[in-house]
């Protein structure tokens, strides 16, 4: 069960996480020390069919339903309902990018549009967008308990035409943007 910290280098907060495959699927849990807290639990396919995500003034439960994506938002006990047809949630935990890429299952050049809703900021404002990914390619290094197969993603926030890369090595994120990799106590479990 890989368990490590991840750096966010804009505020230099350090994430706590833990993730493993389960049964029926894969669950990522992390902590950091501004009291943001995730649960991330995707099925067999890797859809996020149950999230959490916890500020100290906000949280945001939902998950996959069929074609929908359905959520609770709320600043206290009583929260809104929403719902958009969306594949998942993006968050600045690295774990959303290890579900997203993991659901696309793209080969090498490949590429694929998903809809995502983006949560944000303290408060977990949603903003749902569209981003296109691409398998660009796929290395493997040598390591002290063998070889390991590193994905890179082109991630492209088709709003803004930024692109971006991501690197991953089965289910922990080596390099993203604004993310660092920075203790990692076990290997990754690899697909």
């Amino acid at each position: 069960m890989p368990a490590g910290t991840y750096l966010h280098l804009d505020d230099g907060l350090e994430e706590r996480f833990k993730c493993a495959p389960g049964p029926g699927g894969w669950r990522y849990t992390s902590t950091r020390p501004d009291g943001v807290r995730v649960d991330l639990v995707v099925d067999a396919r890797w859809r996020q069919i149950r999230v959490e995500v916890i500020t100290p003034g906000w949280w945001v439960r939902g998950g996959v339903t069929g074609q929908e994506l359905a959520w609770v938002r709320a600043a206290g006990e009583t929260g809104t309902e929403h719902s958009e047809r969306a594949s998942g949630f993006l968050h600045d935990s690295p774990g959303f990018l290890i579900a997203v890429a993991r659901s696309l299952e793209l080969d090498e050049g490949a590429q694929s549009d998903v809809r995502l809703v983006r949560l944000s900021g303290t408060s977990l404002s949603a903003l749902t967008a569209l981003w296109r990914w691409r398998l660009a390619g796929t290395s493997v290094h040598e390591t002290d308990t063998g070889p390991l197969t590193v994905t890179e993603y082109e991630v492209t926030d088709l709003s803004t035409g930024e692109v971006e890369s991501v690197h991953l090595a089965g289910d922990v994120v080596l390099a993203a943007p604004g993310i660092e990799l920075t203790a990692l106590e076990s290997p990754p479990n690899l697909p």
